[in-house]
This record gives structure tokens, C-alpha cells and sequence, in this order.
């Protein structure tokens, strides 16, 4: 049993344990090219939310993994099949309700930990600011965390299941990773397509892409130069990272002038 973990703990641990913080790990249901498994984003959001419970909760800090989400917003890949779709106002009703579930039993911050493109959590956050005593916090791991080495680990990150997801696929998840007989990886190489508009192309104006004529077999990025090195690279970072924040999170004060 580990006790920062939610669904393997028990009543008996629970209550008397008095929790600080709370990560909910968001993922999705989506082809990830042709080589990585549809729970690619939960399977990482849960790799990485547990990594950092651990190392937080054995430095001391009052740390919950709560059970993984794994659905999130796929308008942009509703032509890919079994892309399984929740809509942005659906799946901030659900946090609502989790919060509020949070908030009766005492546990007033919550990080977001974020694996999924397609998920904007930072809207709710808005919307729930002032009306629940939960602070919450948002952690999209691909962007601000992981931005600064990215390029120092991979020769190109990529978009959606390019070298950075497949090198965490190679690392946590391997068993689930398409490989041929020789034990390469089977996929294409991730390549897109550019729109008809230089303005949209330049990314001087945003769309809802849609993935099925973007791409080939949902992959953007090449996903070949990945090893499962690099995943553990860029897990260490994230680790630390974040670990880090938790266990100074778990020592503040909830006064008039937090976060600040």
C-alpha cells in the first residue's frame, strides 16, 4: 500500500491522516499515431503524478494522488476512431464536484497535473477563483515545467506523439508500445499538413484543428529518435520539479495573503 495513493489506501489509513495537498492527474482516450496506446496521456499523468506524491510524502509532505481522469476534450480528433470525447464545460463540472468533495474534507489545494493538449483548464480555475476555499494550481507538464530541456533532451519534442511522448511510452509503458520483430517501433513519421493560410501557418491566427486532415495516423512529430532514456530524463526533471513545490505547498500557511 502506498499511502499517497488514494485508490490503494484504505479508511483505516485515511482517517486519521491529515492530507495538505491533492494531485489529479487529467489524461485522455485518443490514438497516439499508430505505436502508442489510447491511454498514452493517462498513463503519463499517473507515471508522473506518483512519482511526485512519493518523493514529496517521503520528505515529509501530507500528499494524495487522487484516481486519474481518463477522458478529456477530443473535438479535434472526433474523426479518429474511438477518440472519446468530454466536452470543456462537462469536465469542469466534474472538477466542481471533486472540489467540493475536497473542500468538505479538508483538503484546500489542489494541483491539476495536465497531460492532455486538449484539456484548458486555466478558464475554470478563473471561474472557480473566490467561490470554494480550494486553491487550485495548474500544471500543464509539457509546457512550463519541461520547457527549458526539452530541447536539451530531444532532437524535437513534437506535438503529439512525437519523440518526447514516445520516450515516456518506451520508459513507463513499454509493454503497451507497437514494435516490430526487430523491436523497432511501428509508426509513420509524424509528419503534418499546413493550412491554405500563411497567417494560420505563421501562428498569427489560431483554429480547432482538425486532427484527421492535419495528420496521417493522428501522430505529429517524429516519434523515432526516442529512447527510453530520454523519457527518464525528462521524468527527473518533472519529478524534481514538482516534488519540490508540493512539499513547500504542504508547509504554507492558507492566510489572507496566500499564495503570496
Amino acid at each position: 500500500m502506498r499511502p499517497y495513493i488514494l485508490s490503494e489506501t484504505n479508511f483505516s489509513h485515511v482517517k486519521s491522516c491529515k492530507y495538505d495537498v491533492a494531485i489529479l492527474p487529467m489524461g485522455a482516450t485518443e490514438p497516439h499515431n499508430l505505436h502508442l496506446p489510447y491511454g498514452t496521456d493517462t498513463f503519463q499523468a499517473e507515471a508522473m503524478a506518483s512519482r511526485v506524491c512519493e518523493a514529496a510524502w517521503n520528505k515529509g509532505a501530507k500528499v494524495v494522488m487522487l484516481p486519474p481522469i481518463p477522458y478529456g476534450t477530443e473535438t479535434n480528433q472526433s474523426k479518429c476512431r474511438l477518440s472519446m470525447n468530454v466536452n470543456p464545460s462537462t469536465l469542469g463540472l466534474l472538477i466542481k464536484d471533486l472540489v467540493d468533495s475536497l473542500e468538505g474534507h479538508g483538503v484546500l489545494k489542489l494541483i491539476i497535473l495536465n497531460s492532455h493538449g486538449g484539456n484548458e483548464f486555466k478558464p475554470l480555475l478563473r471561474e472557480l477563483s473566490g467561490k470554494t476555499t480550494v486553491q487550485l494550481f495548474l500544471c500543464d507538464w509539457f509546457r512550463g515545467i519541461t520547457a527549458d530541456v526539452q530541447k536539451e533532451i530531444f532532437d524535437d519534442a513534437g506535438d503529439h506523439a512525437g519523440e518526447m511522448e514516445t520516450a515516456l511510452g518506451l520508459a513507463y509503458f513499454n509493454e503497451f508500445v507497437l514494435k516490430d520483430d526487430q523491436g523497432g517501433i511501428v509508426a509513420d513519421e509524424g509528419a503534418v499538413k499546413a493550412t491554405r493560410f500563411d497567417a494560420i501557418n505563421n501562428g498569427w491566427v489560431s483554429i480547432t484543428r482538425p486532427w484527421h486532415l492535419l495528420t496521417t495516423n493522428t501522430g505529429s512529430g517524429n516519434p523515432f529518435p526516442a529512447t527510453a532514456e530520454k523519457g527518464e530524463r525528462l521524468m527527473a526533471v518533472i519529478v524534481e520539479r514538482l516534488s519540490q513545490f508540493v512539499l513547500e505547498l504542504a508547509s504554507s500557511e492558507m492566510d489572507s495573503q496566500f499564495p503570496f
